[in-house]
């Protein structure tokens, strides 16, 4: 529109100015009378005739240029789309976006030399900066006219950056309506109260009946996909016989927000667990690094090398005679069976943990037959997640929920009161 608005006008003026030189040129001959002032149109009118053109041949080339350049981009950019979805590529998107759109965002002069997927972590948050790095890797984003595959690529004031995301496809694991315990649900994120015996995720073994399972028919429409799948987004894990709370995202942002939590050990997470024997110190900090088993791949261990830091702080609320104790425990931060195998190691094993020592063959020195006979007959590690705690990602507000002990702990418990 300013292109054409520019060429009418030097139209209009290098007009004007060819009807002063053509007055100017009669009237000498015919003795008109010159106006004042008028002598120097002719060399005007010359210029102007010149460069007039000139200067609207440009502005109209400029104008075609960039209509041009727009349709190719259009054209770029739905290409993209067409050849991923036949290659059977998916992703996810924005809630709003469909699988013919695209995100358009633009390079600010402050926003200059930063690397592509960070940039558009920050320009594009309901996206996470791993699945910006895989749309780019995919061939589905575009800065200009140019395909670009390298999330580290640098942008440059002024680019035009268009990002194709399409619909998220629908999860592997099957829908299966199964019963849970709801604490809390918004449009972010759930809580859970998990009972024992539910396997969090499918994996082999635990191909169905998982939490991942009753989510996907728990939340239906609600899921606007995790990382390009519609599927509840999982940022932490308790064992299948460990009951208890835990937090699922619903949303890429909230996964992205509550995995940054874990991450940075911010997240309040308390356990209760009954132990064989009573600690020496009713409070104390067991620290040192998990890895996996030297002998055992399957099980994990205190190692020396290797592994990864990991810090449990216990608490003994209550103890049994010298046969078991109530134990309670927070995760400084959150390994692999981190309870399980940090009991463990300073000589106080979960009991019914058959894995770690605390089932079958264990006694107390002083423990009677009866007693010892229920103690190793507990079918699962007494272990529950009674205790979570965050920031919601979402609205910055913070929460915090408890849960009780499930009644087979509370037998147990009361069991060992009695004897």
């Amino acid at each position: 529109m300013i292109a054409v608005i520019l060429v009418v006008g030097v139209a209009v003026a290098t007009t004007i100015l060819w009807l002063g030189a053509a007055y100017h040129y009669i009237g000498s001959i015919l003795g008109w009378g010159v106006l004042p002032g008028l002598g120097p149109v002719m060399l005007s009118a010359l210029v102007a005739s010149v460069f007039g053109p000139l200067l609207a041949v440009w502005l109209v080339a400029a104008f075609l240029g960039n209509l041009i350049t727009s349709r190719q981009q259009n054209q770029a950019i739905h290409q993209i789309l067409r050849q991923n979805t036949r290659a059977g590529v998916s992703g996810i998107g924005m809630t709003t976006v469909s699988i013919q759109d695209s995100c358009i965002v633009s390079v600010g002069p402050e926003q200059a030399g930063a690397r592509l997927d960070k940039w558009l972590a920050l320009s594009l948050p309901a996206l996470s900066r791993s699945r910006l790095k895989t749309l780019i890797e995919q061939g589905r984003v575009l800065i200009d006219t140019a395909v670009v595959t390298d999330p580290a690529c640098r942008v440059r004031a002024g680019q035009s950056v268009q990002v194709a995301v399409p619909e998220a496809e629908p999860a592997q694991p099957q829908a299966q309506t199964i019963g849970l315990t709801v604490v809390y649900e918004d449009e972010s994120l759930i809580v859970i109260d998990k009972p024992a015996g539910m396997v969090v995720h499918p994996a082999p073994g635990n191909p169905d009946a998982t939490l991942v399972n009753a989510l996907l028919a728990h939340c239906g429409g609600g899921l606007s996909g995790i990382g390009g799948v519609r599927r509840p987004g999982i940022v932490h894990r308790i064992d299948k016989d460990t009951s208890g709370l835990i937090v699922v995202a619903k949303t890429d942002a909230a996964h992205q927000g509550l995995a940054t939590q874990f991450a940075d050990h911010s997240i309040e997470r308390a356990y209760l667990a009954v132990v064989w024997g009573v600690p020496r110190r009713s409070l104390g900090v067991i620290e040192g690094r998990i890895g996996r088993n030297a002998t055992d791949r399957k099980k994990m261990a205190v190692v020396t090398r290797d592994g990864k830091m990991a810090l449990t702080r216990y608490r003994v609320l209550r103890s049994f005679g010298d046969s078991a104790s109530l134990v309670e425990c927070r995760l400084g931060t959150g390994r692999t069976h981190q309870i399980r195998v940090h009991m463990t190691s300073i000589g106080h094993p979960l009991i019914g943990d058959s894995t770690y020592g605390g089932g079958r063959g264990r006694r107390p020195a002083r423990a009677s037959t009866p007693l010892h006979a229920v103690l190793t007959a507990f079918p699962r590690q007494a272990l529950h997640a009674f205790v979570i705690g965050f920031i919601h990602p979402g609205t910055g507000e913070s929460l915090r929920f408890e849960s009780h002990l499930p009644s087979d702990i509370i037998d147990l418990i009361n069991f060992l009161e009695a004897h």
